[in-house]
């Protein structure tokens, strides 16, 4: 059996740019491919992906070839597969469930979601990426994690410097040397907090991981608080603005999502749309087959769940957002042991709370010119600004 073909001439600027038609082409012509400036094999399909989240054991989350670590100077439970993972993420877990969001932080999301939003000015064009989605984001999970101390600006610079550190597959100093700042300030943030946290108990992740009956270790309570900054933030913004996009770009939709109230639907097709984490890393612990190819040990597979949003087996006009789908089985929150721990926080605060919220207070709202909006990001990827007309 071969090895999956190499290719050496998709650049990561590419990737960041416009993936989708390049993963287009990949779905038809190379679903398995090993593609030298990422160092990793592509799986573009949606069964590969699946197939390949769905077993920790031949596809290790523990993957030392990834900037994930130096990003965040951490083996955090990112890369962890089975009891370490299990250990890390029971820790945190409590925080974060349906029951704990919608009794105890339901209430403070809606207050927080109509302070930014009531703050808006109408009838001038405003970004909604800069004013609205990045700092309502940042507040919730301050809040969330037990360090509402930290500013929407920290929170905001942090999570993009801990996010560039590990998608900086180029393995480039500069976005190395950014992230090393912020876990400076982050680690002394921590520091200053844990004596209040503990003494006042909050619900907040912070406040359940150090009151636990058995802690986990001081240092992979701070790494779980980092991993929830970097993917805690990006991925509510990202989807809010998208959904938001998607749906003044397509009026008519908009219009039926109003009449039916299918915020959640917009929600959940704005993350198949554009996934705001778009590609998983995992390391291959024993020769396998994938696709009809051989994929040896100790090689990285990524799962490109952006690729497989769009897959044709799945998805009619998948390039096309459209709310009302039959069926809607993405995968940007991932699949087995590393299902998202905040699937239900974004859904909750996004897809029930802000999106009806910011279209009840300005229901004539356009978007003045939909080729402004820039979109980047290969490993991470959303609207970078989202000027809108509010009316």
């Amino acid at each position: 059996m071969a090895l999956a073909p190499l290719d050496t001439e998709i650049t990561l600027d590419q990737l960041t740019l416009d993936p989708y038609p390049i993963y287009r082409r990949l779905r038809a012509e190379a679903p398995v491919l090993r593609v030298a400036s990422a160092r990793r094999t592509f799986l573009t399909k949606a069964a590969l992906t699946k197939l390949v989240k769905d077993d920790p054991i031949l596809f290790s989350s523990d993957d030392p070839n990834t900037p994930m670590k130096p990003a965040f100077r951490a083996h955090t439970l990112m890369r962890k597969d089975g009891d370490a993972h299990l250990a890390e993420r029971r820790a945190i877990n409590p925080a974060l469930t349906p029951k704990r969001i919608n009794s105890d932080w339901g209430p403070l999301y809606e207050q927080l979601a109509a302070d930014y939003i009531g703050r808006l000015p109408r009838g001038e064009v405003v970004d909604l990426f800069a004013t609205l989605c990045g700092p309502l984001s940042a507040r919730i999970l301050a809040h969330i994690l037990g360090i509402p101390e930290a500013t929407d600006d920290e929170m905001q610079r942090w999570s993009q410097r801990l996010i560039d550190g590990a998608g900086n597959f180029g393995w480039r100093p500069e976005p190395f040397a950014a992230s090393d700042e912020a876990n400076d300030q982050m680690d002394a943030l921590f520091a200053r907090l844990a004596p209040q946290r503990i003494a006042e108990p909050d619900g907040s992740a912070f406040s359940v991981m150090l009151t636990a009956e058995n802690p986990i270790p001081l240092s992979q309570i701070r790494a779980n608080l980092k991993i929830a900054i970097g993917g805690g933030i990006n991925e509510p913004r990202d989807a809010m603005a998208t959904a938001i996009f998607g749906l003044l770009d397509k009026p008519e939709q908009l219009a039926e999502v109003k009449a039916k109230g299918a915020w959640s639907a917009a929600f959940e097709e704005a993350i198949r749309w554009v996934a705001p984490i778009q590609a998983s890393s995992r390391l291959v612990t024993a020769d396998t087959e994938l696709g009809g190819f051989e994929i040896p040990k100790g090689e990285t597979v990524m799962t490109i769940q952006a690729s497989a949003n769009r897959d044709e087996e799945l998805f009619e006009n998948g390039e096309d957002f459209f709310v009302f789908r039959d069926k809607n089985p993405h995968q940007s929150f991932g699949n087995g042991p590393h299902h998202c721990a905040g699937a239900h926080v974004a859904r909750r605060t996004v897809g029930k709370i802000i999106l009806p919220m910011l279209f009840d207070r300005f229901p004539n709202m356009t978007l003045p010119d939909r080729q402004a909006v820039q979109w980047r990001g290969f490993g991470f990827r959303g609207p970078i600004n989202l000027p809108v007309v509010l009316n």
